[in-house]
């Protein structure tokens, strides 16, 4: 099976990640499929939550956030969002999600009672190639975790908090088709491109995501970035960093427009090398966290959480 490729790169190979547990590819891109939008960056007017509702606001500033709020410094929510065009009351589609659900806490409560969100995770066979954790039980219990997921969320949900529902791509309801405005991509593009020489894996969630969204519907993204003179193969998602020249054309050959992007997210302090994984920075510092590594640890404490592209991209109207 053919890769995708970068705009104008040899093919990609597998390179290891800080957490082996992950890896995925994407099909092939065709060669014609060059991103036809003018670039245009947006920065927010401020950073700090003034660019957010006052509903976000509160929500960021509640206390039982605990340790999620120390995160805020390094994804600034309120940007980011407000930069998508998140807002109160819209359907959103989340990919993703997690056990943790750091995005997922923010959302339910913000789009409110009038709001959904759409917990989106990946295959059943998707998973087969984390190794690791994905253990037979893990698998076993990915069959069921559409319902597992929302049902989770309606127990601790309140009354003013969004609807929440489910799916795993190449399984989109029908009655969910061109229900969402927006599907956030958050830091889960790299495991859509990892594996593809295992399995057509990118192919059927960019299809899921056309067809979930209403027609103008956004897709945000937000995605570790690899420096584009760093080698085709480092950059293929095993260490957690994608090109910013890849997703573009992904997102152009799979149909979508590209609308603006913002800074935000950037980071200019992180700039991985052929030997690095995004593992090695905050939170996880799986590689540079342990016993004797100090002065490593707090090497890339000072860096912070990594470089991010903000992109946003739209489904067409017709």
């Amino acid at each position: 099976m053919l890769k995708y490729f970068m705009l104008g790169a040899a093919a990609f190979a597998l390179t290891a990640c800080g957490n082996k547990d992950v890896a995925q590819d994407a099909p092939a891109l065709p060669e014609d499929g060059a991103v036809e939008a003018v670039d245009v960056v947006e920065k927010p007017a401020a950073e700090s939550n003034d660019g957010a509702s006052g509903r976000l606001a509160e929500i960021l500033a509640r206390s039982d956030r605990g340790d999620d709020a120390a995160r805020d410094q390094y994804r600034h929510p309120a940007e980011t969002l407000a930069f998508f065009g998140i807002e109160p009351g819209m359907t959103v589609a989340e990919t993703l999600p997690g056990g943790r659900g750091w995005y997922t806490k923010i959302l339910v409560p913000y789009l409110g009672a009038e709001g959904t969100l759409i917990g989106v995770n990946y295959s059943v066979e998707h998973w087969r190639n984390f190794g690791g954790f994905a253990s037979p039980e893990f698998l076993e219990a990915q069959k069921t975790w559409p319902a597992t997921f929302a049902a989770g969320w309606e127990e601790r949900a309140g009354a003013a908090d969004a609807t929440v529902t489910a799916f795993q791509f190449s399984g989109l309801p029908e009655d969910m088709k061109g229900t969402a405005d927006a599907v956030l991509f958050f830091r889960s593009l790299h495991h859509l491109n990892r594996f593809q020489d295992k399995g057509d894996f990118m192919t059927p969630a960019l299809k899921d995501t056309m067809d979930v969204l209403k027609p103008g519907g956004i897709v945000a993204v937000v995605q570790h970035r690899g420096p584009e003179e760093n080698s085709d193969a480092w950059a293929v998602g095993d260490n957690g960093y994608l090109k910013e020249s890849l997703v573009r054309q992904v997102f152009a050959n799979a149909g979508f427009e590209f609308v603006s992007e913002s800074d935000v997210n950037a980071n200019p302090k992180d700039r991985p090398t052929d030997d690095d994984a995004v593992w090695r920075l905050l939170p996880s510092l799986s590689t540079s966290g342990g016993e004797g590594q100090e002065e490593l640890r707090a090497q890339m404490e000072a860096i912070g959480e990594s470089d991010r592209m903000t992109l946003k991209f739209r489904k067409p109207t017709e």
